[in-house]
C-alpha cells in the first residue's frame, strides 16, 4: 500500500514538473526574453493523439503537421501534446519530444510527449489553462469537466477533421440555439478554404 502511495506521489510530482517545464519553455519562444509581443500570442494547444486520427481514422503525423501549419498561418502559436504511445502508433517505436518536434517543424519546447502511464488529457487542459489557450481536438474531455469546467465553453474546444479529403478546423464556432438547423456542412462548419478571406 505504501509503495503505491509513494509511486502515485512520484508520478504526480513528475507530471507537475513536466507541465511547468512545458509551459515555461513555450513562453521562452526560442530563448528570447518575454516581450510585449510575446504577451499577445494566441496560443493553441493541439491534442496530437486525437488529431493524428482525423484523416481516415489512421494515425498520421502529416495530419498533425497540416493542422499545425494551418494554425500558424492563421496567426496562432501552436503547441502539441501527445500520449506516450503516439510514436508506437505512428512508427512502431517510441518517439520523444525532439523527434516529433522535428517532424512537425516546431521548436522542441512546443511539443510534449507525456510520460508512460500519464494521461495526456491533464497535460493538455493544464497547458491550455496556464496559457489561456484553446484546445484543438474532437475529444470532449467529459471525464475532466469537474476539474476543468472550461471544456463546456463553446469556443474552448476547437473541432476539426477532413471532408472530401480537405482539412477543416472550426476556429469560429458559435453556439447553436436550440432548434436551429444545422449548417449545410454539418455541425463541423465549412472547409478551411471556404473560410479564407
Amino acid at each position: 500500500m505504501e509503495e503505491t502511495i509513494v509511486l502515485l506521489i512520484l508520478v504526480g510530482a513528475f507530471l507537475i514538473f513536466g507541465l511547468a517545464k512545458l509551459v515555461g519553455l513555450w513562453r521562452k519562444r526560442s530563448g528570447r526574453r518575454k516581450t510585449a509581443l510575446d504577451a499577445n500570442l494566441q496560443w493553441m494547444i493541439v491534442d496530437g493523439s486525437n488529431v493524428m486520427h482525423w484523416k481516415d481514422g489512421t494515425p498520421q503525423l502529416s495530419t498533425v503537421r497540416e493542422v499545425v501549419d494551418h494554425l500558424t498561418a492563421k496567426g496562432f502559436s501552436p503547441g502539441v501534446v501527445f500520449d506516450a504511445n503516439a510514436g508506437y502508433l505512428l512508427s512502431g517505436r517510441y518517439r520523444h519530444d525532439a523527434s516529433l518536434s522535428r517532424a512537425l517543424n516546431l521548436p522542441e519546447a512546443r511539443v510534449m510527449v507525456v510520460p508512460k502511464g500519464t494521461p495526456a488529457d491533464a497535460a493538455i487542459l493544464k497547458a491550455a489553462r496556464d496559457l489561456k489557450a484553446r484546445v484543438v481536438t474532437n475529444d470532449r474531455f467529459r471525464d475532466w469537466a469537474d476539474e476543468y469546467p472550461e471544456v463546456h465553453h463553446p469556443n474552448h474546444l476547437v473541432r476539426g477533421g477532413y471532408r472530401a479529403g480537405r482539412l477543416y478546423v472550426n476556429l469560429n464556432r458559435t453556439p447553436k440555439k436550440k432548434g436551429s438547423p444545422k449548417t449545410p456542412h454539418g455541425s463541423g462548419g465549412p472547409h478551411v478554404s471556404e473560410r479564407r478571406s
